[in-house]
């Protein structure tokens, strides 16, 4: 065997292409992981913007003792506090406070007026009953700044105590000067103002006012007392006001008398100067008058004057009778015209017997000619009349415009010295009009202010005050809610502050690694090798299990060479090592583990094998790699230990040996099993993760931090490890907060239910 291992020897030809295919393996190995990586820290990325109330939980229950210590602490220091605190009592009065009154007059802007829901005037009423002023009539009917009352209801701060002690007994000390007296009277102002409390009744016009002090009887009397206040402040402010305005009102009412006289008297003395009369009237001055009434007959004047020149046209335009219309028609023409027309039809017809020379023809002729002379003639003098009657049309018109002229000029002067005089009317109607609204609304005011109406009363005075507080029922009910809240918070912020690998889906969200299995911690005074001997517990199944998630972790089952490293010292990594190679060694498999540990080696001592010689020898070239590697007490296990330690074994690791150690192991064995020095703060873990064929991550639950367990990822995979999964060591499922039953990590053993109690408190 010792040839077979040599690598001069034939069998070590092959190493190279060996070597070459193992490297592009674990190449690709690499990149697959660093991409599933990827995918999985994107997949944690999306599911970190999700709740999980079910995770929110899970913590609370984790952290159940900070959230029970901060409720009993928040319980205890409620109920002591409650104790501790002066009983205060309450009385209440009730009053009820009307928007409108009975109105025995109703003065506008006197009496006020509410419109809409009076929401605004309900909250004036509230802040009325909160203000200083209140308060402080209240405290001065109550006498509360007299003798030692205020002391007794509200203690002296401990400032005030102390200035008492040190300023002495004498007589000076005792004597109130006004600042002291100011002071007493503020501070019983502001106890008045603590001790109220207003609360309107929803839906009606009724407010209940509660005063709370450390004397039920004096709560009772304040509250009294303060509704009393309210009613005579609100009396007060109306009686104010309309006083207020009758005395506004007589001063100006005054004056306004003497500036109407001024007026008046500048009015007559400018009007007799200008000798205006009649200025103001609704028909106006005389002048103005007369300049209507012409222009009126002016303008019929002028109708009459057109329709005399159209008839007069319309008779000169005429020929004989024939247009002169309705005119002829009323004259003597009419008849005349008619004789006429009976002379020459008789004419006519006697002209067919006679010559128009016989005598009697002639007769007729001569008839017919006089009949319209006469015809002629009477057209002639109604044209005359017409042309005589156009002719006084005419001159009637005429001499109207003359006097129109006349009229309109002195009007216009008239109007010229009227400016001033309306200017002056106008100022003495205003003064008249705002005289006369002053006095009317005095009057009202006087009227009004004689009538005293309250739009407030008591519904219910207030009885002998009752306890108010302190509640312990309520008190307790309040720190029980404080408590939880606190110590929800408390429990969330060092949950957020641990920063640990807890569970296996920690490591899986935050590693992107596999978990292979979950290794249960173990209670002192159990130990991993007496957890062991027992194949049925639950520490020895689940490295069984880890062994079978194993041959299933690659394509070609469990990697020939297997690392076993960790991120810091002290996670398991040794144990689960030597474990798994004495698992594998069960199956029938031949088996070698190196203690690869060159710093801090502990595999020697678990097994009980000398350390004297071993594989920093065997790097060294000082020994073969027979001569180091031992049989154990496991059937098919070989054992290499460390050997002396050397001060550098990244320089050992990274030579020759190592590698064609390894590489002839993986053709002698069936399975390499590595025991790794950790990750972070030492090359060793990387060059030997790069060797290896496979790499196991091993994280302490609830130890091992997070940044750490990623940076120790990083660097394995910077050197080309495959990492084939991480083991989550030392887990405790009431740790992690998951309670008992911890689903698929919860191994079944054998044994019956004494056997599951048994482990369980190991």
């Amino acid at each position: 065997m010792a040839n077979e291992m040599e690598p001069g020897q034939p069998g070590g030809a092959k190493l190279p292409a060996t070597q070459d295919e193992d490297r592009r393996q674990a190449l690709a190995a690499a990149r697959s992981q660093a991409l599933s990586l990827d995918l999985r820290a994107q997949d944690n990325a999306a599911e970190s913007d999700e709740i999980d109330l079910l995770s929110y939980w899970r913590i609370l229950v984790k952290r159940r003792w900070t959230v029970l210590g901060a409720l009993g602490i928040v319980l205890v220091a409620t109920l002591v506090g409650t104790l501790l605190m002066t009983p205060i009592y309450r009385a209440t009065t009730s009053l009820q406070i009307e928007r409108d009154t009975i109105k025995v007059v109703d003065v506008e802007g006197v009496t006020p007026v509410e419109g809409g829901a009076g929401a605004d005037f309900y909250q004036t009423q509230y802040e009325l009953l909160k203000s200083r002023a209140l308060a402080q009539r209240v405290a001065s009917q109550l006498a509360l700044a007299e003798g030692e009352t205020l002391e007794r209801l509200s203690p002296p701060s401990p400032w005030t105590a102390l200035r008492g002690l040190f300023s002495g007994g004498g007589d000076e000390a005792d004597e109130q000067t006004e600042a002291e007296l100011a002071s007493r009277d503020t501070a019983a102002t502001n106890f008045i103002m603590r001790g109220l409390t207003i609360e309107p009744v929803r839906n009606s016009r009724l407010v209940r006012v509660h005063f709370d002090s450390p004397d039920a009887a004096f709560s009772q009397r304040a509250a009294n007392s303060l509704a009393e206040a309210f009613i005579a402040s609100n009396l007060e402010r109306r009686f104010d006001s309309s006083a207020y305005a009758k005395t506004y009102l007589e001063d100006r009412l005054q004056e306004l008398r003497l500036k109407l006289e001024d007026s008046e008297r500048e009015l007559v003395a400018f009007a007799q100067k200008e000798q205006i009369v009649g200025s103001g009237d609704s028909n106006g001055n005389l002048s103005e008058q007369d300049l209507g009434s012409l222009n009126a007959a002016l303008s019929q004047a002028r109708q009459d004057r057109i329709k005399a020149e159209a008839r007069w046209r319309q008779a000169q335009a005429s020929r004989g009778t024939v247009l002169l219309g309705e005119i002829g028609e009323a004259s003597i023409i009419k008849s005349l015209q008619e004789t006429r027309g009976k002379l020459m039809a008789d004419y006519q017809d006697k002209l067919r017997l006679y010559k128009p020379g016989f005598p009697l023809m002639q007769q007729l002729k001569g008839q017919i000619d006089e009949v319209e002379r006469q015809i002629a003639a009477e057209v002639g003098n109604i044209k005359a009349a017409i042309q005589a009657e156009f002719l006084a049309a005419q001159e009637q018109e005429r001499l109207l415009s003359e006097q129109m002229s006349l009229v309109k000029t002195d009007v216009l002067d008239l109007q010229s010295r009227s400016i001033q005089y309306n200017i002056l009317k106008r100022e003495v109607d205003t003064n008249r009009e705002l005289y006369d609204g002053l006095l009317q609304r005095y009057k009202e005011i006087g009227v009004a202010a004689g009538v005293s109406n309250n739009n407030i009363s008591v519904v219910d005075l207030a009885q002998n005050g009752y306890k108010f507080k302190p509640s312990l029922t309520r008190n307790l009910a309040l720190g029980l809610l404080a408590g939880l809240m606190l110590g929800v918070l408390l429990a969330l912020a060092f949950e957020y502050l641990d920063d640990t690998l807890k569970a296996p889906e920690d490591v899986e969200k935050q590693l992107g690694l596999s978990v292979l299995g979950v290794i249960p911690l173990l209670k002192l005074p159990m130990t991993p090798a007496k957890a062991l001997e027992d194949p049925r517990s639950a520490f020895a199944e689940s490295y069984r299990s880890v062994r079978t998630a194993l041959q299933f972790a690659t394509d070609t089952g469990v990697p020939r060479s297997l690392l076993i490293t960790s991120s810091t010292p002290s996670e398991g990594k040794s144990t689960t090592a030597l474990t798994l190679a004495r698992n594998f060694a069960q199956l029938g498999k031949r088996v070698l583990i190196i203690d690869a540990d060159l710093r801090n080696p502990s595999l020697h001592r678990t097994l009980g094998v000398d350390n004297s010689a071993g594989l920093s020898n065997y790097l060294a070239g000082a020994v073969k790699a027979t001569e180091v590697i031992h049989a154990t007490d496991t059937p098919g296990l070989m054992y290499m230990s460390t050997g002396p330690l050397p001060p550098n074994p990244a320089e050992l690791l990274m030579g020759p040996k190592m590698l064609s150690l390894i590489s002839i192991a993986r053709e002698k064995f069936d399975q390499l099993i590595i025991d790794g020095p950790p990750v972070m703060g030492l090359a060793d873990a990387p060059i030997l993760g790069n060797l290896a064929n496979g790499t196991l991550l091993v994280v302490e639950a609830g130890e091992t931090r997070i940044t750490v367990a990623r940076n120790a990822l990083k660097r394995l995979l910077a050197a080309r490890a495959h990492v084939v999964g991480g083991l989550l060591t030392k887990f405790s499922s009431k740790h992690a907060g998951y309670g008992y039953g911890y689903g698929a990590y919860n191994y079944y053993s054998y044994g019956g239910q004494d056997e599951q109690k048994k482990l369980g408190r190991r």
